[in-house]
């Protein structure tokens, strides 16, 4: 036989179509993915029996196929579900995280306020007598005062405890000079006096620094959880792009379409998908480590000498200490207050309150600690925020590795977008910029997510008052008296939580265009290939054979 006839028959050998992974020359049967088909839910109506060609297809790549266009919108729109309900899960989980957080702070912040308050009686009746009994609205009001500046209620902290001081100063002077008749006018002139009197000593301002040392960074820190918490669950419900959906169908199901079923994507080829889908979240990754950080350092001082539960739990002690020094005092304060505003008038219920106080001792308070606790709260605070500092820029890579992409070692025998087959293409960066030349996903990069870039601008607000707040610096919160920190419920996880204020980030960088990349469509096919018979070629061979003879 002639070489040119041999050729030929060569060439015409190597352009009939192959079917399926075993290469033989009957189209194959479609029962496998009608049967995943139907355990998906759908209806076997229209599925063919047999593969096809594959020209009608608009999200697969080309070739013989069991898919009609029904089957890949249906596919489609299955992926899309499957995978938002991945990234969901996975906030949620975060969520779950951050409100344990929360929940154990908040609680151990108010257990500690609550037990300050309830040995008041305890230790204050008998040391004070009368004057605690008939004065315990002040004592009460100052601990109601301070859980509402804790819960986030628009207060000034430093105004509360100058009241707290100036109308104990009030009931003090005028229960123990019962002996006299004093009017409002005059206790307005026995609180300018204070001033320079000085009758609870160093008390006050003491005071004032361990309550907003303590108080403060508090109430910045659970802050700080709940809207983080809030940030993730709006985050986590971002819609996929049209053009990410069509390229997380053709790495999770173009595989069943193409008689693949058993190719699981490559580990870089998912990666590659998600972080082009994701590439707007994990813009997040500055200013959520940023939080995170600044959330570690306002954990960190709690503890110490001026430990959140040292400074709560001797509020007792401390302000009956003030008490007890301004009795102790009372005779001078009384000469130079007299001298100041003028004797007031005799005529009151009693000779002396006075003389009563001082048959009584003042009496010390117990000392009440839970160090071992909090040492152990603030240490599983601190690690589960260094857990979660990443979590923006690995949500790809943990998506991949848990539920969608094959192994490391079988990277020849994973699917790669076109075949089963090693994937070449490398891995983008993280974020929107790095997305400009990613072969699976068409992103503009020119176009943020504004409710993502919302978001941001959360976060660095949030950071910006945890940062002030290490620092002793008081920061103004909306009242949240209504929102989940101040429900006592914990943070919300569902579509019907109050929505805070929405702040819009600027955009100070002139867009710019750049050109798109093609579709991965060169990556190096595998021996199993469905490519449709090329005419040309059989042209050739023919021509060829009929010139010859």
């Amino acid at each position: 036989m002639d070489f040119t006839v041999v050729l030929a028959m060569v060439l015409c050998a190597l352009t009939v179509p192959g079917f399926g992974d075993t290469g033989s020359g009957k189209a194959q049967s479609c029962s496998d993915i009608r049967q995943f088909y139907s355990g998906k839910g759908f209806s076997l109506n229209g599925v063919p029996q047999s593969e096809m060609s594959g020209e009608h297809l608009r999200i697969c790549p080309p070739g013989y196929t069991c898919c009609t266009n029904v089957m890949e919108d249906s596919l489609s729109n299955l992926s899309r579900t499957e995978i938002e309900g991945l990234i969901r899960d996975a906030g949620r989980a975060l969520q779950a995280s951050l409100n344990g957080q929360y929940k154990a702070f908040d609680g151990f912040f108010l257990e500690l306020l609550n037990r300050s308050e309830s040995v008041l009686p305890e230790f204050y009746t008998p040391a004070l007598g009368f004057l605690y009994t008939q004065n315990t609205r002040v004592f009460s009001d100052l601990y109601t005062d301070l859980r509402r500046y804790y819960r986030g209620s628009n207060i000034n902290l430093e105004e509360v405890l100058n009241e707290f001081w100036a109308r104990l100063l009030e009931r003090l002077f005028k229960g123990a000079n019962g002996q006299y008749l004093i009017g409002d006018e005059y206790l307005e002139c026995v609180s300018k006096q204070s001033e320079t009197l000085r009758p609870f000593g160093d008390a006050p301002r003491d005071l004032k620094l361990r309550v907003t040392r303590t108080f403060v960074p508090a109430r910045s820190f659970v802050q700080g959880l709940v809207v983080s918490g809030e940030v993730v669950r709006k985050v986590s419900q971002v819609p996929l792009s049209p053009e990410c959906i069509r390229a997380i169908m053709r790495m999770t199901y173009c595989p069943h379409c193409r008689g693949l079923p058993s190719a699981k994507p490559c580990a870089s080829y998912c990666a590659n998908v998600l972080k082009g889908c994701l590439a707007n979240q994990a813009d997040l990754n500055t200013e959520w480590r940023n939080l995170a950080d600044a959330m570690m350092q306002a954990a960190s001082s709690f503890e110490g000498t001026s430990s959140v539960d040292v400074v709560v739990l001797t509020l007792p002690t401390r302000i009956l200490e003030a008490i007890t020094t301004m009795l102790d005092n009372m005779d001078t304060f009384n000469t130079k207050v007299f001298q100041a505003c003028g004797n007031p008038r005799e005529g009151g219920t009693s000779s002396t309150g006075l003389e009563d106080l001082k048959k009584r001792r003042m009496l010390t308070t117990k000392s009440m600690t839970s160090e071992t606790r909090l040492e152990k709260l603030v240490s599983d605070v601190a690690t589960k925020l260094r857990e979660m500092q990443t979590y923006w820029v690995s949500l790809p890579s943990t998506l991949c590795s848990d539920r969608i992409a094959t192994g490391a070692q079988a990277n020849d025998k994973c699917w790669n977008g076109m075949n089963r087959a090693r994937y070449l293409p490398e891995v983008m960066g993280d974020g929107l910029a790095s997305q400009i030349n990613n072969p699976e996903v068409e992103i503009d990069i020119t176009k943020p997510d504004m409710t993502i870039r919302q978001q941001i601008m959360q976060l660095k607000i949030m950071t910006n008052r945890l940062k002030n707040a290490f620092n002793g610096n008081d920061v103004d919160f909306q009242d949240t008296s209504d929102e989940p920190s101040g429900s006592g419920s914990g943070m919300c996880t569902d579509e019907n939580c109050p929505r805070g204020p929405r702040f819009m980030a600027p955009n100070t960088d002139r867009p710019k265009l750049y050109a798109y990349p093609p579709e991965n469509k060169k990556v190096v096919k595998g021996s199993a290939n469905h490519s449709l018979p090329t005419i040309g070629l059989y042209l050739l061979s023919l021509v060829t054979l009929l010139l010859w003879r």
